[in-house]
């Protein structure tokens, strides 16, 4: 029986996400385990060069395809040519990346295979030539281990739970070209056009967050400007609150995130919401300002390696996670913080 691991490669406009690079790592390590090969499997544009690219990560083969009806992402073209591929060198296990689109690839993939998902994944064992994949459950409480029994295991991996492999630039080869499955006319989704945020460092892929909540509106010598009703100053609070984290942000190259209740609230556009309906992260730093630390946000960025907690509120459950906390006035802490790594970083 064929021990393949098959990697997907999620990438936006032939740009691979990290996380992609990631979850090659996971499979190098279920390869090495079950004594398998890994391959990888890129769609749209630029997949040729991606695949090329995934030849000096380590994988074993690599197969690419990029015919018109492919270059925009599209669940149904991409989940046939995923299914297909599976289908047709029998993987043991389908590894993708806990993005938007591998999450959506997965479960359409697990229809079209007759497979289940394990979903989120953060650690990867063999035992027994089986695979346990861990991952949390009760928004983050507590890790699971869990068996797929179905062909192939179809895995999610988390964000930065897996290192990406080191590039060997010896190591090369030929990509095989797929064709794709479906004909325009059978596609029912049309991409009419994109529209992109403004920039700055993708939450998904940061090492350090510096993410606020609620408490950001509460800044006392903050006038704002006359004729605003009680609402609309309350964002305006909010607003001139993370342009104080956004400057602490761009010291540190860091992302900015936002509890749910600030989202809801107005403060900050959702791409940012950090929590359990928001994005899991797991950074090196995680800079909490004036958030609570209800359960919500305890389950999107528990598995933060630091969390720094800064609320003025010393019962806050925030400060349970947290390995430093800091209890006082978030408006004057990240100011003289920002100054501090300004000065200790030579910006």
């Amino acid at each position: 029986m064929s021990n393949i691991i098959l990697i997907y490669i999620d990438q936006f406009k032939g740009a691979a996400l990290p996380a992609s690079w990631e979850a090659i790592g996971a499979g190098r390590i279920l390869a090495e385990k079950l004594g398998g090969s890994l391959a990888a499997l890129a769609i749209g544009t630029g997949a040729r060069e991606l695949a090329s690219r995934a030849f000096s990560l380590g994988v074993d083969a690599a197969y690419f395809a990029e015919e018109a009806s492919l270059l925009d992402y599209r669940p149904e073209p991409y989940t046939a040519v995923i299914a297909q591929l599976a289908k047709d060198i029998n993987p043991a296990v389908l590894i993708f990346p806990t993005t938007v689109r591998g999450r959506e690839l997965a479960a359409m993939s697990s229809i079209d295979l007759d497979s289940g998902v394990l979903p989120d994944v953060t650690a990867l064992e063999v035992e027994d030539g089986k695979i346990v994949a861990t991952r949390p459950v009760y928004a983050g409480k507590l890790l699971a281990k869990a068996i797929c029994e179905a062909r192939p295991q179809i895995i999610t991996t988390r964000g930065r739970a897996f290192a990406s492999p080191k590039p060997d630039a010896a190591r090369s080869g030929a990509p095989i070209q797929v064709a794709a499955v479906l004909s325009e006319d059978q596609i029912a989704t049309k991409v009419i056009g994109y529209s992109q945020n403004e920039g700055g460092v993708s939450l998904a892929d940061a090492a350090v967050i510096v993410s606020g909540g609620r408490g950001l509106a509460n800044n006392p010598n903050l006038r704002p400007p006359d004729g605003m009703d009680e609402k609309a100053a309350e964002i305006w609070r909010a607003q001139q609150g993370f342009k104080m984290l956004e400057d602490l942000a761009a010291v540190l190259g860091a992302a900015i995130g936002a509890s749910r209740a600030a989202v809801d609230a107005g403060y900050i556009s959702y791409d940012h919401q950090v929590g359990q309906t928001g994005k899991v992260v797991t950074p090196n730093l995680y800079i909490a300002c004036g958030i609570s630390g209800a359960i919500q946000h305890q389950a999107g960025m528990r598995s933060s390696k630091v969390i720094v907690a800064i609320n003025k509120d010393a019962d806050a459950p925030i400060f349970k996670l947290a390995r430093f906390g800091v209890a006082g006035d978030v408006f004057a802490i990240v100011p003289a913080l920002t100054e501090a790594f300004r000065e200790r970083l030579g910006k």
